[in-house]
């Protein structure tokens, strides 16, 4: 099977074969607008020994017309070449963006764990628009400057003075020794730079989305107090970069400034000598002039390829990491731009699984730890047989279900679904026929409906009402006044943590899984609503292979086997009944949980 790790350079050039004929026809107007550009001093030299010649008008008049005739074609022709190299880059960006974006879908949960979101926001913001810097202004500014510079150079060369010519051009050298000191020195800045960047929007990020824990310990003037560490830091990085970047332009001035005086004190002393014309003079300052912007600018020029460098490498950081195997087949694309992926050759049949489960002898520890999370697991679950899961806290509960979505990859020989092994089976296939709701219930900044639907518009109206009936949300849905179309706010802030569970539970019944999963996605509801939704369970998992973990003995009793983990082993496991003779931890823990329950209603009859 195809490997889809791709360096950033390999997508550049992707892209730029792609839209070849827009850089070429960019590329040969950019050359004829350079052209153009080197001739304009001479013809200004000429207009100025017409008139000191006092030559007829209309040979004057005939340079003046060749005059603007080359100012506006220079103007329509800069015009062009930037709408096809310039503007095209920003193609570029929402290209490299887009891959970003897809390559992070197809990353293993691994990966996040170890990566800031920080810092995969720096990547996707300043790299990229780093990069898209170094094919806008630092391509066209390198091509451009060479053409003009290299027919400034032959012009003055061939009709003025070689030696005006090279005491216009001397302090290139001293200029390049500089740029070859100080080029390492910004790309390493510039790194840090970014760096800081991640850290001050990781920082943001995080602070925002746990604002109501902060307001709650009344820590704002210490959150403020250290953003402004973060801010400081970011501010110093700038700083370092910019001490090193901004001493190439005063550098490049003060050298062209003593080539300029040279030029005036012994250029002034030919015309007075009749060596050369006072067009020619005219001609060669405006050629001094000319060949000055470009290297003045050479210092941004390095600058920001620099930077394109040190972006390209950290973003290569990304596109190198490995995917999840098979993850062409779960997000083969075609690109907004019509690049195709060839991914989207390799099309996965629409199946599937049959919800027959076996596990064996599973031990699974997290990537980087030691530390066994799970150990010795073996289990089967029969095709339409409810397990039910519960233990402790960090007992491998959620890793358990986590292995079987392969958030998590296992060796083979260790779970099987519908008789296959499960690293052999396409994640397509594999996630669409399991329905999640995991523990956090996270909600989109979007309406009920698109949650329920996850932007999916295949489903009807009515099998969303079904779905949230048998979630036990849709009474409550309807009492809102905007009903389905109620908009509920980032994450799901503006509901409860009870409804976000059963909206999340309705995301996964309207699937219609072969497998339904919840992870302890009642504990936010209250007994009267818990029954309810576990009546109506029972009916959706009909036919269907259930697993349902959770911290109450009420959610899992009636389930057709259960097991009990501790420390990543299953210690007990049986039906209810089985368990409840056994006298172990499912029965201790039976009888404190029913205690709880007896001294709550003898508290309630009391008040």
């Amino acid at each position: 099977m195809r490997s889809y790790i791709m360096k950033t350079t390999q997508l550049l050039w992707e892209f730029v074969k792609q839209f070849k004929w827009r850089y070429i026809i960019g590329i040969i107007i950019l050359l004829i607008t350079s052209f153009i550009s080197s001739m304009i001093p001479k013809i200004m030299g000429y207009v100025t020994d017409s008139i000191n010649d006092r030559m007829p008008t209309s040979v004057t008049n005939k340079y003046l017309i060749m005059l603007v005739a080359a100012t506006v074609a220079v103007f329509i022709l800069r015009f062009t070449w930037r709408y096809f190299l310039i503007g095209n880059n920003r193609y570029l960006e929402c290209y490299l963006r887009e891959k970003l974006f897809g390559h992070m879908q197809t990353l293993p949960a691994s990966f996040y764990d170890n990566n800031k979101t920080g810092d995969l926001i720096a990547y996707a913001i300043n790299d990229i628009q780093a990069i898209r810097r170094v094919f806008g202004f630092g391509f066209t500014s390198v091509l451009d400057g060479l053409v003009v510079n290299t027919m400034s150079i032959m012009i003055m060369v061939r009709t003025i003075s070689p030696v005006l010519t090279l005491m216009a051009v001397a302090p290139a050298p001293i200029i390049v020794m500089v740029i070859y000191f100080l080029r390492k020195k910004i790309k390493e800045r510039f790194g840090a730079v970014q760096r800081a960047f991640a850290e001050i929007s990781g920082k943001v990020q995080e602070n925002i989305s746990g604002i109501r824990v902060v307001k709650a310990f009344a820590q704002e003037e210490e959150e403020v107090q250290d953003f402004l560490k973060y801010n400081q830091a970011r501010v110093d990085t700038q700083m370092s970069l910019t001490r090193v970047s901004a001493i190439l332009r005063p550098i490049t001035q003060l050298t062209f400034g003593i080539s300029t005086v040279l030029f005036i004190i012994y250029g002034s002393g030919l015309v007075a000598k009749g060596v050369i014309s006072l067009g020619d003079y005219v001609a060669f300052s405006s050629y001094i002039t000319i060949i000055m912007g470009p290297i003045i600018s050479i210092g941004r020029i390095i600058d920001v390829w620099q930077r394109g460098f040190a972006s390209v490498q950290r973003l290569d950081r990304i596109f190198c990491e490995r995917s999840e195997r098979d993850a062409e087949n779960a997000l083969a694309t075609v690109s907004l731009f019509g690049l195709k992926d060839e991914a989207a050759d390799d099309t996965t049949e629409k199946e599937k699984l049959r919800g027959h489960i076996v596990i064996k002898d599973l031990t699974f520890a997290y990537p980087g730890t030691d530390r066994k999370v799970l150990q010795g697991i073996d289990l089967e679950i029969k095709e339409g047989e409810t397990l039910g899961i519960l233990g402790r806290t960090g007992s491998g509960k959620t890793t358990l279900v986590n292995l079987l979505l392969r958030l998590y990859e296992v060796e083979d020989g260790h779970i099987f679904i519908g008789g296959r092994d499960i690293n052999h089976i396409p994640l397509k296939v594999l996630r669409e026929s399991i329905g999640y709701v995991p523990q956090d219930n996270f909600l989109f900044s979007t309406t009920i409906k698109n949650n329920i639907q996850f932007f999916k518009p295949i489903y009807s109206d009515r099998q969303i009402e079904h779905a949230t009936k048998m979630a036990g949300i849709y009474d409550e849905i309807m009492s809102f006044p905007e009903g389905f179309d109620t908009v509920v706010g980032e994450r799901g802030v503006t509901l409860s943590g009870g409804q976000k569970q059963r909206v999340s539970i309705a995301r996964a019944i309207i699937k219609d899984p072969s497998i339904l999963i919840l992870d302890d996605s009642l504990s936010a509801v209250d007994t009267k609503t818990e029954q309810k939704i576990l009546e109506n369970l029972k009916n959706v998992l009909k036919g269907r292979t259930g697993i349902v973990i959770s911290h109450r003995v009420s959610v899992v009793r009636y389930c057709d086997y259960i097991i009990f983990l501790d420390e990543g082993r299953i210690i007990e496991r049986g039906t209810h009944e089985e368990l409840m003779r056994l006298k172990g931890a499912y029965y201790n823990l039976y009888r404190s949980q029913i205690e709880q329950v007896e001294d709550n209603l003898l508290l309630q009859a009391r008040g």
